[in-house]
């Protein structure tokens, strides 16, 4: 079996988005079940999949999986969770404080922080109350993208904290007593996450530097949390017994290389690798392939098969340079490569010789990495949350401060302690970068797509929180949603590759997207092995793999569409970038 080997009750998937954790934990769950345990899958992720990978429709309560004795599992949705979160804070006042009140902690619990702690609330019920998963003997967390995943991690401190500094009774989440009520369920999360005797940590990499880099970064600071038990997986390691086809020694070689690179002290976990597998990890078949690759047959296949190519990004970086212009933003499931097309498109518009930022949302940012260099007209920014906190803080307090006695200035400093100032912070910072594409074109690398999602959404939430706060709006707080709903400003670019989980996550963003009044310009298929000339036999196996997605994106899902094929040379660096574009 090339699944790690576990012996702890408690089982943490982490890693960069795209590395293949749903796949991996569903596999280990699968593995576990067959042989006699009775296990739980629980997703933490807001753009989860684990539906899909399982092939059962799952609820917020644990789901037998058909044909697997002991299987179980379950989707934390943030959403619902906020729904119940607030009507559990909000019903014991209904018909006892008047209407306006009512009305007013409403709104209090309206925003994407609430549905922030609501989720970690499900969460916390599940690692921190025994009697939430009595009977099972393995309870395994498919967790969210790297940057979501800290955050989640680190919250039962910050909430912790903030409870016990917190004397006013209210904060951006309402009356301060439905959170005291946790305080004893966060402590008992926390206790179990640090505990090597019943937690395990996995992180997931892929075998090329950024994500290994990533997973360094994830266990020293997992580490600096006090979490210690880390196993490492390197998922998808091609390697290939011939030499002769680019691709395929190109494959290898970068990923031996990435390996042989890894920081040392990532190097000292105990690690497994899981070999590339030419197809998909959906359904249970392709999960015990996942855990025995040895029973996988081997292909002979050594011709691509044929079917219409869309053209390659240049086409629409052509169109997209004629408006002069906007904002590009770059969105999809996390490890579709949204940062390297993000930064080719960037790249290519400022050779053009216009003024162009590119910047970035996500937590887990690698954008100035992937550029590695500097470019005439190219700015690399990044919203970084910490930077944003301080500076919204500090001009929260020099303005309404002001105007407070001692006792509402305390208040009001209590209150901007609260994590939440981190999502209004943010956001802010995201319609500012927004605002700039008036005078030049702004390409944002968006966070992987549920984050992104909660982001949009709190456009009038952070409405009524930036009134309440602060008294005013500002305009490009303002301006944001008609800016994005505007083709003629704002271009969606969705980002997929030619698989399975990829294209369906990306279908049901695109009709997120459409239901906030957003319509996506193109599609763009990303890495496509099809599209890259090889002739290797494994190789081929996947590219006939890629034919029904392609069809469908190009045929069916997009009114444009661009697909990058998998190369030889890194897409890394200027010279790296132009050459993913193509002619």
């Amino acid at each position: 079996m090339s699944l790690p080997i576990i012996h702890t009750r408690y089982l943490f998937f982490t890693g960069k988005g795209g590395v293949g954790k749903t796949s991996l934990s569903c596999a280990t769950g699968l593995a576990l079940a067959e042989a006699g345990k009775k296990v739980l899958i629980v997703s933490t992720d807001p753009a989860s999949n684990l539906d899909e990978v399982l092939g059962v429709e799952l609820k917020q309560s644990p789901t037998a999986i058909p044909g697997v004795p002991g299987l179980f599992a379950l989707n934390i949705d943030p959403e619902a969770a906020a729904q119940a979160y607030r009507e559990g804070m909000v019903a014991p006042y209904r018909g006892i404080l008047p209407a306006a009140a009512i009305q007013s902690m409403e709104e209090q619990f309206s925003g994407a922080c609430t549905v922030e702690i609501a989720a970690f609330d499900a969460f916390s019920k599940l690692l921190g109350d025994p009697a939430a998963t009595a009977g099972f003997d393995h309870v395994i967390f498919d967790t969210a993208p790297t940057g979501h995943t800290l955050r989640l991690l680190t919250l039962p401190s910050a909430w912790d904290k903030f409870i016990s500094s917190s004397t006013g009774g209210a904060s951006c989440l309402g009356p301060l007593a439905g959170l005291e009520k946790q305080k004893a369920l966060y402590a008992a999360a926390v206790a179990r996450l640090s505990s090597a005797s019943e937690t395990t940590i996995i992180l997931v990499a892929r075998a090329d530097t950024a994500s290994l880099r990533e997973a360094n970064r994830t266990r020293l600071e997992l580490a600096e949390l006090g979490i210690g038990k880390q196993m490492l997986v390197i998922n998808g390691v091609f390697c290939s017994d011939t030499t002769g086809d680019a691709i395929a020694d190109a494959m290898a070689a970068r990923a031996a290389a990435a390996i042989a690179a890894m920081p040392a002290e990532l190097a000292m976990l105990t690690q497994t690798r899981i070999p590339f597998l030419p197809r998909g990890t959906v359904g249970l078949d392709a999960l015990r392939e996942l855990a025995h690759p040895e029973t996988v047959a081997a292909p002979h296949c050594t011709a691509m098969p044929q079917t219409a190519l869309p053209p390659k990004l240049h086409g629409l970086i052509e169109d997209i340079a004629a408006t002069g212009h906007g904002v590009i933003m770059t969105m999809g499931k996390g490890g579709v490569g949204k940062t390297t097309v993000a930064a080719a498109i960037a790249v290519a518009l400022a050779k053009k010789g216009h003024q162009v930022v590119l910047s970035t949302t996500d937590p887990a940012a690698h954008t100035a990495a992937t550029i590695d260099g500097a470019l005439p007209g190219l700015v690399v920014t990044r919203i970084d949350p910490v930077q944003e906190v301080k500076q919204y803080t500090a001009e929260v307090l020099a303005k309404a401060g002001q105007q407070l006695d001692a006792a509402g200035r305390a208040l009001l400093e209590e209150d901007l302690r609260s994590p939440c100032t981190e999502e209004i912070a943010v956001f802010r910072a995201f319609a500012r970068t927004v605002d700039e594409g008036r005078n030049g074109f702004v390409v944002l690398d968006t966070a992987p797509t549920g984050h992104t999602i909660l982001l949009l959404d709190a456009a009038e939430a952070y409405h009524r929180e930036v009134m309440r706060t602060q008294g005013d709006m500002p305009d490009a707080v303002r301006q944001l949603l008609p800016r994005l709903r505007d083709p003629g400003y704002t271009r969606v670019l969705i980002v997929t590759l030619a698989e399975a989980t990829p294209v369906h996550e990306a279908e049901r963003l695109s009709a997120d997207l459409a239901r906030a009044g957003i319509q996506a310009h193109a599609w763009v298929i990303n890495q496509s092995l099809l599209a890259s000339g090889s002739r290797h036999p494994v190789l081929c196996q996947r590219g006939a793999y890629e034919v029904p997605f392609i069809r469908r994106v190009a045929d069916t899902l997009a009114r444009q569409t661009a697909l990058i094929p998998w190369l030889a040379e890194a897409p890394v660096g200027v010279k790296g970038l132009e050459h993913l574009v193509g002619t």
